[in-house]
């Protein structure tokens, strides 16, 4: 007697044949494999699970891997228990024990190994905790001779730009004279920017004043990228004189002002969440500074550096150049608030690690700023007086989830005369306390407060700050007003973006 065998169905529906091995016809096996080659598009509220934003809010990337593998979307095209793990390893380049790894343990911090992993499963930027640094970015090694490029010579001025510099150099000097009412000698300036003057004492000083200006305009500009080309003509006239022959003492004189224009590139680099520039520039702030033995300008530099992985929450790689920073600043002008302002920065770092009685210390030292006499800054590389401080506090405590210790701080500094970027830094913290607080109404209205300077302004700090508010966002996103206020943060972000 012949032997009756139940029919057997895929899961599209199709009869199996009698010895067809697996559960799956042969055009579905097609398309798992198919599958199993690259991560499937997604549609937009994909990511809108009560899984991802757990995930996302705990900046665990191994929790949204596993999010992503368990998602309901892709049980009908991978089966019932999702995608597996040696599948999501195949696409990120790991095996299926690191994958399980990755999930279980702790949070990745590795900034490139997360922005890979986010590329290929296609996670939305705006959802991310971090920035992910351009693909094809690869920062310049610090030259030994500060006489380079701006971009390290990958780029070459035109003539015709040399001139458009020369001309734009010389109508900022009429312009920034007329509002200091500090003199300039237009025409020794021009001489020299032609290269048919001899470099002397004078005209050095005269650089010198060129330089304050420029961080004078910067200050002002409520578009900081607006005085990079003039910053770059200026830094081209400094370059050149260096690769003259000058005394030991000029030479040290154009190496201090080639670095105080470095950091000026690297603040509007920085402005413009370009951030590897911005470290190029630093890096070549810092060679010059040490050819010229200038411990604060080389502190400063080194800070400005440090602050980029304090603004990425790197803060164990901000750290241990801090404390160089603060080395240099001891061996500095003991008048001028240099080691204060590097205090301030590693009560910074400090917070960002959960430590608050060092953040406690450092701020008490960035403090004792008050105690200076004289001019304490000079208005361009250095310009911690102590002001900064309310909103700085505010901050750290902010981090430290100490709301009841930060508001008061931040009420104390938005009561104060702020540029533009500062206001919005500090609306972004109290939106934050907010967000801590589950305070809606505190959130929106400080958010929205926020997002109208980054639409007045494009400055990319405001904008990056309020992408580290919309993180904390995602576990009340089932709140109308603050869904629509995640969704306006994302239309500015993607705007100064593009």
């Amino acid at each position: 007697m012949r032997e009756s065998r139940t029919p057997r169905y895929c899961r599209c529906g199709t009869r199996l044949g009698r010895y067809r091995v697996g559960d799956l016809c042969g055009q579905c096996e097609k398309k798992l494999a198919a599958l199993r080659t690259t991560p499937p598009q997604v549609p937009v509220e994909f990511w809108e699970t009560a899984q991802f934003r757990d995930a996302f809010a705990a900046q665990h990337i191994g929790q949204v891997c596993r999010a992503y593998r368990k998602h309901p979307y892709h049980l009908a095209a991978y089966g019932k228990d999702g995608i597996p793990q040696e599948v999501v390893g195949g696409w990120l380049g790991l095996t299926q024990a690191q994958i399980s790894r990755i999930e279980t343990g702790a949070p990745v911090r590795q900034l490139d190994n997360l922005a890979r992993w986010a590329r290929t499963l296609r996670i939305p930027e705006p959802l991310l905790w971090f920035r992910p640094p351009p693909q094809q970015a690869a920062p310049a090694p610090p030259p030994d001779d500060p006489a380079v490029t701006l971009d390290g010579g990958s780029r070459q001025d035109s003539p015709d730009t040399d001139d458009m510099n020369r001309r734009e150099l010389l109508r900022l000097v009429s312009m920034a004279s007329a509002v200091l009412a500090v003199p300039v000698d237009q025409e020794r300036v021009a001489y020299a920017i032609d290269g048919t003057g001899r470099l002397d004492s004078e005209t050095v000083g005269e650089y010198g004043t060129l330089n304050s200006h420029l961080w004078q305009v910067f200050v002002l500009s409520t578009s900081k990228a607006s005085t990079l080309p003039l910053v770059r003509g200026q830094i081209k006239v400094l370059l050149d004189s260096l690769r003259q022959p000058q005394s030991l003492e000029l030479r040290h004189r154009l190496c201090v002002l080639a670095a105080d224009l470095y950091q000026l590139a690297g603040e509007i680099f920085f402005d413009n969440n370009e951030y590897t520039e911005a470290a190029h520039c630093y890096a070549l702030a810092a060679s010059a500074s040490k050819e010229a033995e200038a411990f604060d300008l080389w502190a400063c530099a080194l800070t400005r550096h440090a602050f980029i992985s304090v603004y990425e929450r790197q803060f164990q790689t901000a750290s241990p150049m801090l404390e160089l920073a603060a080395g240099l600043a001891r061996r500095g002008d003991a008048t001028l608030s240099t080691r204060h302002w590097v205090a301030a920065v590693q009560a910074e770092t400090f917070a960002g690690l959960g430590q608050l009685d060092p953040c406690r210390q450092a701020l008490n030292t960035a403090e004792q700023v008050h105690q200076l006499t004289g001019p304490v800054h000079n208005g361009g590389w250095l310009r911690f007086d102590g002001s900064r401080l309310p909103e700085q506090r505010g901050t750290c405590y902010v981090a430290l989830h100490r709301p009841d210790l930060a508001e008061t701080a931040l009420t104390t500094a938005l009561g104060q005369h702020l540029s533009t970027r500062r206001r919005g830094s500090v609306l972004v913290d109290l939106a934050l306390i907010g967000a801590q607080r589950r305070d809606l109404d505190m959130l929106v209205t400080h958010a929205d407060a926020a997002l109208d300077l980054a639409r007045q302004t494009g400055s990319g700090v405001i904008t990056r700050r309020l992408r580290g508010l919309q993180t904390q966002l995602v576990p009340m996103l089932g709140d109308t007003s603050v869904h629509r206020l995640h969704q306006r943060i994302a239309t500015v972000a993607s705007a100064s973006a593009a």
